[in-house]
């Protein structure tokens, strides 16, 4: 343990120098976008439905991992080994099927409605005249999104106190000014931009250090029979979990259809006739990371078998730790660079969502639903709205700072919950009626807000899944006893591409 501490105090300034290299590369693209984004709502918060190929497949992946995979999953695989592939099996085949069948339809559909966000979607789907399908989902966007945001900007702050030897809460504070910075001037176009450089980042860490790691010990063969000896021999087992525990784990994936920043990339591509080529691309990035993020995990084991010998004794610091010993400081600074752009290619885009979700939805089609108001000025009222939405998650993050990963499962499982279901419903169905998508959205956002607070429950099986599966269930229910408005055959064929 003291001779990776002296490791990390060696390569600090390194790792500073890295990091500022970084921080200057996304400020310039946040001034670069400034001048697209400042056009209209539409730039500002799909970019003109205009992203290329290779941005919405990075940008949809990267946008969903956050550095829960850098040293939520890393830590996981120390702890039990090849058995946590399964938390990043199930993301990945659902994405897989999202870029195939689900984005196609959603891209077609809002394009031909005018839908620049997923409130707008629900409510020109379903017809919303009166206001209350949308004002429903922004509700949840708004609740589970703070949470969300702050849970983004506590994992900055702790990255940068472990790496740059300054406290959590100034970390906190430093994170929060940075992704806002890039976030309000450059809108949806530099949060793309950025991510898909961060994606590139991401993928290029979680590939070189597990295999310099494994050469370093002496090759696979090597590592096979050692991380097989482990756990009485089951470190090598992916069925080493209980029935719950990998529900759980494959579970996760449940959520990807339900949270708006990954479908927002969706309905931003500009030719939807690439997404098949997305989908290959998005989920080989997938694959790569994944994979790198559990084998450096487990491979991290066999280093240091006890978790003691890690910093603080906390397995999630493996990532760092592997990369102090097995990488030149220079591509340390990379592999550090990795980890918040993990953060903040989530946080930006969740920032993006919330917003959009009060200016575009209740402020523009709400409020003044008959006045044709100045494109430019709600940009500048956005701009205005994602500094009040980072001031109330930096608020947040700053009384909840041990509750991180909690609220990244959580909000995870509120969003996925209550958007999963109902919009591949909506999407694929044509008898889901408004009624019972609202019924059904409440239905799986509250029961994992219940779920969570009763132990017996949460030791069961991750919240989402219930969630999930009581959000279809109420959503067929509610929509086979109500009856089906007279333009609902015309709204369902604008769905087909």
């Amino acid at each position: 343990m003291e001779e990776v501490q002296t490791f990390a105090m060696n390569v600090d300034q390194v790792a500073v120098w890295s990091f500022i290299g970084y921080l200057a590369l996304i400020i310039m693209i946040g001034i670069y976008a400034a001048r697209f984004s400042s056009r209209g709502i539409a730039n500002f918060f799909i970019g003109g439905r205009k992203m290329g190929m290779l941005v919405v497949a990075l940008s949809a992946v990267v946008s969903g991992r956050s550095a829960w995979l850098l040293l939520g999953v890393t830590g996981m695989a120390f702890e039990i080994g090849f058995a946590a592939v399964w938390a990043v099996a199930g993301y990945t085949v659902v994405e897989f099927f999202l870029f195939f069948f689900y984005a196609p339809r959603i891209r077609c559909f809002s394009e031909k409605r005018d839908c620049i966000t997923v409130p707008d979607f629900f409510a020109a789907r379903f017809n919303d005249k009166t206001g209350v399908l949308r004002s429903v989902v922004v509700g949840i966007i708004i609740i589970f999104m703070i949470a969300y945001v702050s849970a983004q900007f506590v994992a900055g702050g702790k990255a940068f106190e472990s790496t740059f030897s300054i406290s959590e809460t100034q970390g906190i504070i430093l994170t929060t000014v940075i992704v806002l910075f890039y976030t309000m001037v450059g809108g949806f176009l530099a949060v793309s931009l950025t991510d898909t450089i961060q994606g590139i980042f991401m993928i290029f860490a979680l590939v070189v250090l597990p295999v310099i790691a494994i050469s370093h010990l002496g090759g696979f063969s090597t590592f096979y029979i050692e991380a097989s000896a482990l756990a009485n021999g089951q470190f090598f087992n992916p069925l080493a979990l209980s029935a719950g525990a990998l529900i759980g784990f494959a579970g996760i994936g449940l959520g990807s259809p339900g949270n708006p920043h990954i479908i927002a990339r969706y309905m931003s591509i500009k030719d939807p006739k690439k997404l098949k080529l997305v989908a290959m691309v998005g989920t080989s990035a997938n694959v790569l990371m994944g994979l790198g993020a559990v084998i450096t995990g487990m491979v991290g084991k066999i280093y240091f078998p006890d978790v003691s010998l890690l910093p603080g004794a906390d397995q999630e610091n493996i990532y760092p730790v592997m990369a102090n010993q097995h990488l030149h400081p220079v591509m340390f600074g990379i592999v550090i660079a990795s980890i918040f752009a993990a953060i903040m290619s989530t946080a930006d885009s969740q920032l993006l969502v919330a917003a959009s979700a009060l200016v575009r939805d209740i402020y523009e089609k709400l409020i003044h639903r008959n006045r044709d108001i100045p494109q430019k000025r709600l940009v500048f009222l956005s701009r205005g709205v994602v500094i009040l939405l980072v001031a109330l998650s930096l608020v947040l993050g700053l009384l909840a700072e041990e509750l991180v990963f909690w609220l990244v499962l959580f909000a995870w499982a509120g969003l996925g919950a209550a958007f999963g279901p109902t919009s591949i419903l909506a999407l694929f169905w044509k008898g889901a009626t408004k009624k019972g998508i609202i019924s059904g959205m409440i239905a799986g956002a509250i029961t994992v807000i219940i779920w969570i607070r009763i132990s017996a429950l949460a030791d069961l099986v991750y919240e989402l899944i219930p969630g999930f599966i009581i959000a279809t269930l109420t959503t067929v229910i509610v929509s086979r006893l109500t009856k089906k408005p007279d333009d609902a055959d015309a709204l369902y064929r604008d769905l087909k591409e």
